[in-house]
């Protein structure tokens, strides 16, 4: 297994991922009858048809409790490595990641879960790293949260350890702040050599933690401009690192025939059925306890946390999303994650009519669909 080979280096200049479809409900945060349940099922098809389009990954969100309200946004969650394991087991070609909280999972057993996942997928295992946000999480687990730059100190040795239980062949000793370890071994070591590895951050800490260890950073767009801007930003931390990463924005995807219908959906499911609790409650825990989002998106976008988790949205037409994303792809995004209200009903539009405008445009390459 080549780099090359996994789909997330593929050529393809804007890469697609589905996010948050393990989760009930996905990103929209809707009493909506026809809102996404996160059944097996369902992820299995979502699953199969991304692979055969040729999307590049899936990404789930590691969640223990949901936000309440009528909907109980995300209340139904499947955990992430098993459900990254079963998914890799049906799949041919997509990488599929785990995302795991470094404080709530030991080292230890976090290598040994990933190691035997990327045995089984031959290498198209992927690890998402969260150090932690969630105040309601870490309560209901009795875990003390740490001060915001200090969960990142955590991340960084929690990681040199799996790193090193990955790569070192004799036994070692780990003394750090956080860990006292004696003796550590695991075998096997993954297959091929590391997982791909990404994070998400939006605070320096949090960008400077993407930068010196992972693959692919995420951060949230909160305009174009902007994001033109962060994207350089966080390319230079890396470059002070000697070391180069690629960076991801977030989206969730409106798409109908017309602009009109997209748009009148839109409102349907946000203001007349959106979950105003649940999203109040979201909004509170990300600003009280989080700086994955900047503090401007809270007062300027409250609609985009109905539409889809406050992620950057994609309202409109096949053209018109088409060229919102190749507007992404401008600002030097190297790719977006997409959700949808109803994944496994909505993503066939999206393959049919967005995928072949992005081709025409020379941003992915074409693949041969049954």
């Amino acid at each position: 297994m080549t780099r090359s080979s996994i789909s997330m280096f593929n050529r393809n200049k804007l890469k697609l991922g589905i996010f948050s479809a393990n989760c009930s409900g996905g990103m929209a945060v809707t009493k909506a009858p026809e809102r996404w349940d996160a059944s097996w099922e369902n992820n299995l098809k979502l699953a199969q048809m991304a692979d055969e389009a040729g999307i590049e990954f899936l990404l789930p969100i590691a969640r223990w409790k949901g936000y309440g309200g009528e909907s109980d946004f995300q209340g139904s969650t499947l955990e992430t490595l098993t459900w990254a394991c079963g998914l890799l087991a049906k799949t041919k070609k997509i990488t599929v990641f785990g995302t795991v909280h470094a404080p709530l999972v030991h080292p230890i057993f976090a290598a040994k879960q990933m190691a035997t996942i990327s045995h089984i997928s031959e290498g198209r295992f992927g690890l998402n790293i969260v150090c932690g946000w969630n105040q309601d999480e870490f309560e209901m687990f009795g875990i003390a949260q740490r001060e915001h730059d200090t969960r990142y100190d955590y991340g960084q040795e929690w990681w040199e350890i799996i790193q090193k239980i990955w790569t070192e062949k004799a036994p070692f000793d780990y003394s750090g702040r956080f860990f006292k370890m004696h003796g550590v071994a695991g075998e096997p070591k993954p297959y091929g050599g590391r997982p791909v590895v990404m994070s998400a951050g939006s605070s320096g800490a949090g960008r400077t933690f993407g930068a010196r260890n992972c693959d692919f950073l995420f951060t949230v767009l909160v305009d174009l401009e902007k994001g033109k801007k962060d994207v350089e930003s966080i390319q230079g931390i890396a470059a002070g690192m000697n070391r180069a990463i690629d960076v991801f924005t977030t989206s969730y995807v409106v798409v109908r025939p017309t602009k009109k219908e997209a748009v009148e959906y839109h409102n349907y499911y946000t203001k007349e059925m959106g979950d105003l609790p649940a999203a109040e409650h979201l909004m509170t825990l990300q600003g009280l306890h989080a700086q994955s989002f900047p503090p401007e998106a809270f007062q300027l976008f409250r609609e985009r946390f109905v539409g889809g988790h406050g992620v950057y949205p994609l309202i409109g037409s096949p053209d018109d999303v088409a060229g919102e994303l190749a507007k992404i792809s401008q600002a030097g995004f190297i790719g977006t994650t997409i959700a949808f209200v109803n994944y496994v009903k909505e993503f066939p539009y999206f393959r049919d009519e967005v995928l072949p405008r992005l081709e025409r445009l020379g941003l992915r390459e074409a693949v041969q669909r049954s």
